[in-house]
């Protein structure tokens, strides 16, 4: 908190009265209905805001820090919610437990007879096997069925294909057999996908927000104007009136899942790596450059046609949408918040689309320069020499890639963690990726792009 920040009152219940009238503030403080799963700037802007809406309250769950819970408990649970020049106050959120603290209160609240909705934002490495959220599930469950009372419906909203069925089959595994029958009959986990750029909040955005509404805000977030859910239409009870607040129910999430996937987030993939390398911090700095966004227009063009898009879903009109959305230079969205856990996020987003493209004998030029650039991110160094660190599960074992362009592509391919065996058997796939990666190698990331997109 800085001197000035420091002067200024804490937002709270007590100084919601001192806010300037054009902030919107909570009507209400809806009792809790929903449990959340990793309480963090996701979640935030993205699920409670609709929950807000519906008033249904959610308790929230850490796994990890504190610093959720330490940053909202002084503030009554309140936290701002910037989009552009708007703020609106959330109110939702009514409680946050730190699960190392105390486990056995995250179990009381998955069992307790209010709990209907348990939605998750606990990122791709928290389905590996060992993580903890699907034993916890797996208790509460038990525990609600020991009680007589009925399921709660278990929604998760990571960026994962058929998230749904991966999170049943945790819950399923981690359950013991006298429960495992009774949620595989009467439980709910219903395929979703969630769409919303939230970036990192730093130090800056909670200093200019303290300045417009006069109140210091430790837990804000900021997020776009564009927001996205569709959720399978598929409950174990009672359930808030999804639609009425914008989410999209559907039978089959599965095309608006992999539309997204695949051109949202495999096109953030792709400028996080190759335009981190660059050099280049921001998403929207990335597509500025002509040869930037050309190169996100060739990804995209051998990307588009492995897709079975929705009736509603125009892809042209998605396409130019996301393209606004990271010109968008407000978000200040960093190449290296995205680039976190890579080894989790590219089989869905880059690796799917490949392997489709060489079963019909296509080209893979652009795919495989993203994947080019994750394998030479694993380096841990800019083309400019500066070094980072690599946030990745596999971390430990990707440093070890080392050599010619094609031992890096070796070691790579030998993570069966990452890479399906029979793509990385494929010999075409190898070739282009020892490709593009020599051409990382020799000419760096912002040559790489540029000579790609002038070829296009």
């Amino acid at each position: 908190m800085t001197k000035g920040e420091a002067r200024l009152p804490r937002l709270s219940a007590a100084t919601l009265n001192r806010l300037p009238a054009w902030v919107e503030r909570p009507a209400t403080r809806p009792a809790p209905r929903v449990v959340h799963l990793g309480i963090g700037a996701f979640h935030r802007a993205h699920q409670a805001p609709v929950f807000e809406e519906l008033g249904w309250g959610i308790v929230g769950a850490s796994f990890r820090a504190p610093a959720v819970r330490d940053a909202m408990a002084p503030q009554d649970w309140l936290y701002s919610l910037v989009v552009g020049d708007q703020v609106q106050v959330i109110g939702a959120v009514r409680d946050v437990i730190v699960v190392p603290e105390n486990p056995q209160a995250l179990v009381a609240t998955l069992a307790a007879p209010e709990t209907a909705i348990v939605t998750l934002t606990i990122t791709e490495k928290g389905y590996l096997p060992g993580a903890p959220a699907a034993g916890f599930l797996a208790q509460g469950l038990a525990l609600r069925r020991a009680r007589g009372l009925a399921p709660f419906t278990a929604i998760s909203c990571d960026n994962l294909a058929g998230n749904g069925s991966r999170l049943r089959d945790a819950v399923l595994a981690a359950s013991d057999p006298a429960a495992r029958d009774w949620i595989a009959a009467h439980g709910a986990f219903p395929q979703t996908m969630v769409d919303r750029i939230v970036p990192a909040t730093d130090a800056a955005d909670i200093e200019a927000l303290a300045a417009r509404i006069g109140l210091v805000d430790l837990a804000m977030v900021k997020a776009e104007p564009f927001t996205q859910w569709v959720i399978e239409d598929r409950f174990a009870g009672e359930r808030p009136d999804f639609a009425a607040a914008g989410v999209t129910l559907t039978a089959d999430v599965g095309p608006w899942e992999e539309a997204k996937l695949r051109l949202l987030n495999g096109a953030h993939s792709a400028i996080a790596y190759l335009g981190g390398l660059a050099g280049v911090e921001h998403v929207h700095q990335f597509v500025a450059a002509p040869a930037g966004r050309r190169f996100v227009e060739a990804l995209w063009d051998e990307t588009a046609p492995t897709l079975s898009p929705p009736p509603e879903l125009d892809l042209a009109g998605y396409r130019a949408a996301l393209l606004d959305r990271f010109a968008n230079a407000a978000l200040a969205h960093r190449t290296r918040q995205i680039a976190m856990d890579g080894s989790q996020k590219l089989p869905q987003r880059l690796l799917a689309p490949i392997a489709e493209r060489l079963a019909r004998g296509e080209a893979i030029e652009a795919l495989a320069l993203a994947v080019a650039g994750w394998i030479a991110w694993q380096a841990g160094r800019t083309d400019a020499g500066e070094r980072f660190i690599v946030d990745d599960p596999l971390a430990e074992r990707t440093r070890g890639f080392a050599g010619s362009p094609a031992a890096r592509v070796d070691a790579a391919l030998a993570l069966r963690q990452v890479f399906p065996p029979a793509l990385a058997a494929n010999p075409a796939f190898r070739d282009a990726l020892v490709r593009q990666l020599t051409k990382l190698s020799e000419q760096g990331a912002a040559a790489a792009v540029e000579s790609f997109s002038a070829q296009e």
